[in-house]
């Protein structure tokens, strides 16, 4: 197959048309093309008059045209020979399953996880502490509509995870040669995602979708032979000794029922927010260490805004609500980022411990709320939050702690609502009101001085890349721009050590995902799910 990129057309533009284009290219006829398919798509927006769609395209030719020679012809034209990585399973490994892999956790990870291994033949359990998709979703809009919040099954906890109420967006950074990346994104698909997250270079999903697709994948690993249990949250870790070499094994997990679930195969895909989780595992002496987040604030701007910034007032609706990435670097020297940002979306409360308020973002589909919004975070280390501490000793959780302190005072100043604050009474460290910018926020909200819940050098630095990133989006950092917070979950304030094996200092005990400090995001969660499939694929025979 061979393989055309930065064909660029206006956004206008025809089916028919970029096939010309192709066709253009290659110097063949439109019958001379055996199969042809989009391989990725985005938008060149610098210029605001003539918008572009760019594309990098696989094309097939007939038998009876030589492809060799139209690539060494091609070559100076963003013409090459196409290989995308194809993603391969383990056929299965020499060893005896005593009992089926159990999974701990139903985000991507621990999904996509126990998915694949379904699909092999392995019948994995998967627990989860909190409700499917479904439930779930009526308790977290009870939980908007009246604040009483169940620690169990929330925006944080419950079937999908944290990604689930987000814009759920599937793009990753990750490199991908072996294929994990097009896995997940086929996976999504064929339980139901569009066809368009395959090519589209910055694909999402959205809440209302996400709920029907990881039901799909539930019932699908069911159907397969594993099981999933709801509402069965893991409160220990069972173990032993090996006699011959001294290592501690897993042996099964203890939940809050009482019931005891054996397995030499436990996958820890727990999410960035089981903090009651992370604190059993400190206790049985797991190996883990503090790792560097970001901690900041939601910024909401009328997404017609952004939109004109992006793609120009002249703009085809058929575009949608335009993204934007932002970074920086304040005077202090530490990075300041958009992070997460949801065209067209809703700030919700995302809170999952009781009297701590923590914000996230999520969009629906089709992004069509009025407002745009975004976490503007700064980086923050393990100096930073050292003291944090309980009782004022380093120790691996700080990260969570300080955590929980932002948490705390931001339910304090919100009484029990999301704080909000427009930027110029942020500035002028003040309480004030709502401008131009209204709220679209899931969960109650009230003005509030964000300035009481963040220490100083945080809110300098976020005032500080407010108004650099104003030179770039005019109007970022407009008077009414409104800030809620506290955005404090962007990643996991630990990460679980493992070895090349995937396993951790307990053997057999697989970390895995965003709460095990190895992803950042749905899809990179998912992919890494997939690693530790393969692993226990790779040393293992199926039932």
């Amino acid at each position: 197959m061979i393989q055309i990129s930065q064909l660029k057309l206006p956004v206008t533009h025809t089916e028919d048309q970029l096939l010309h284009k192709i066709e253009k290219v290659l110097h063949v006829r439109s019958s001379e093309i055996a199969e042809w398919k989009i391989l990725k798509k985005s938008i060149d927006a610098r210029d605001k008059s003539r918008l572009l769609f760019v594309y990098t395209v696989g094309v097939r030719l007939s038998p009876e045209k030589n492809e060799k020679s139209i690539l060494v012809r091609g070559g100076r034209n963003h013409v090459s020979a196409y290989s995308a990585p194809e993603y391969h399973f383990p056929e299965g490994g020499s060893r005896e399953l005593s009992a089926p892999p159990v999974i701990v956790g139903s985000g991507p990870a621990g999904l996509f996880c126990a998915w694949e291994l379904a699909m092999h033949g392995y019948r994995p359990i998967l627990l989860e502490r909190g409700e499917s998709a479904s439930a779930r979703r009526n308790t977290v809009e009870h939980f908007w509509n009246t604040g009483e919040l169940d620690p169990n099954s929330n925006v944080q906890f419950g079937e999908g995870g944290a990604g689930t109420f987000s814009d759920g967006k599937l793009n990753t950074g990750v490199k991908d040669k072996f294929g994990r990346n097009h896995e997940v994104l086929r996976i999504f698909v064929q339980a139901g995602a569009p066809e368009n997250i395959l090519f589209d270079s910055k694909p999402h999903l959205g809440t209302d979708l996400l709920v029907r697709i990881v039901e799909t994948l539930r019932h699908q690993i069911i159907e397969q032979g594993g099981e999933v249990h709801f509402q069965t949250k893991v409160t220990g870790l069972l173990t032993r000794t090996d006699d011959l070499t001294g290592e501690t094994l897993v042996t099964g997990v203890r939940t809050a029922s009482g019931k005891e679930f054996f397995s030499d195969n436990i996958v820890l895909a727990i999410g960035h927010s089981a903090r009651d989780t992370f604190e059993m595992l400190s206790e049985q002496k797991l190996l883990m260490e503090p790792k560097p987040f970001a901690v900041g604030v939601r910024v909401e701007h009328l997404q017609s805004m952004i939109n004109r910034d992006q793609y120009g007032p002249d703009a085809p609706s058929f575009l949608g609500a335009a993204p934007y990435k932002l970074t920086g670097t304040a005077e202090n020297g530490r990075g300041v980022y958009s992070f997460c940002m949801c065209p067209g979306g809703y700030v919700v409360n995302a809170s999952s411990e009781p009297e701590r308020l923590a914000v996230n973002g999520m969009s629906y589909h089709a992004r069509d709320s009025l407002n745009a919004n975004s976490a503007i975070v700064v980086s923050v280390t393990p100096d930073d939050f050292r003291p944090w501490h309980a009782d004022g000793k380093p120790d691996v959780l700080n990260g969570m702690y300080f955590q929980r302190a932002l948490e705390s005072l931001a339910w304090r100043e919100g009484q029990g609502q999301i704080p909000v604050q427009r930027f110029e009474d942020f500035r002028k460290n003040r309480v004030g009101g709502i401008g131009s910018v209204e709220p679209c926020s899931k969960g109650g909200f009230r003005c509030a001085n964000i300035r009481n819940i963040l220490p100083e050098y945080l809110t300098a630095s976020l005032e500080q890349g407010m108004l650099s990133f104003d030179r770039r989006i005019p109007g970022f950092a407009g008077n009414d721009t409104l800030l809620s917070g506290v955005e404090s979950r962007t990643s996991s304030p630990i990460r679980i050590l493992r070895d090349e094996a995937l396993q951790s200092t307990i053997r057999g005990l697989y970390p895995c995902g965003e709460g095990a400090g190895y992803a950042g995001g749905i899809t990179s969660a998912a992919m890494d799910g997939l690693k530790v499939a393969e692993k226990i694929s790779s040393i293992y025979k199926a039932f």
